[in-house]
């Protein structure tokens, strides 16, 4: 009796990501990475660009209108916390982008090498059956000729025994 082999152990479909786990998030996993992150997403969002125009057109009706006196046309007050917001910004972005596109280059990376394990994988698995196509074919061939081999001998048994009952 043939022993069953024994089970495959269980596939990690993420073992070419697994490696790169550490670019998972823009700025790093810490607190201020985490923080960081979600501020440059923010920035992005048409929330973000829906409330900075509210409290743009709030500034400048309340100063023009003289409900407050805090920042008079030139609005210089307001052009230095564009700046102020421009300052972090486009640092927080560019750094966000400069990850992402480290992030996409190691899933592009882990996607070829999965790629290539899957095609070697193939490569192996028609080999193997090929290899089982050909045994099929010899058995099936050493099938035929046993059978061709027995449907002989049965004649042969059958003819062999009609003529003993002739001779008795």
């Amino acid at each position: 009796m043939e022993t069953p082999a024994p089970p495959a152990p269980p596939v990690d479909h993420l073992r070419f990501h697994r490696q790169h786990e550490h670019l998972a998030k823009a700025f790093g996993g810490d607190k201020f990475g985490l923080r960081a992150e979600a501020f440059a997403r923010f920035f992005g969002t048409p929330l973000f660009l829906v409330l900075q125009s509210v409290i743009v057109t709030l500034w400048v009706v309340a100063n023009v209108l003289g409900f407050a006196h805090f920042d008079l046309y030139p609005f210089i007050l307001l052009n230095l916390a564009f700046s102020l917001q421009a300052a972090y910004a486009a640092p927080l972005i560019l750094l966000a982008q400069t990850r992402q596109a480290e992030r996409d280059k190691a899933h592009a990376d882990a996607d070829a090498k999965h790629r290539e394990a899957i095609a070697l994988g193939s490569a192996r698995q028609s080999a193997q059956m090929l290899e089982l196509l050909r045994q099929n074919t010899e058995l099936t061939e050493m099938t035929r000729s046993m059978a061709a081999r027995i449907e002989t001998l049965t004649v042969e048994l059958h003819a062999h025994i009609l003529q003993d009952k002739q001779r008795q």
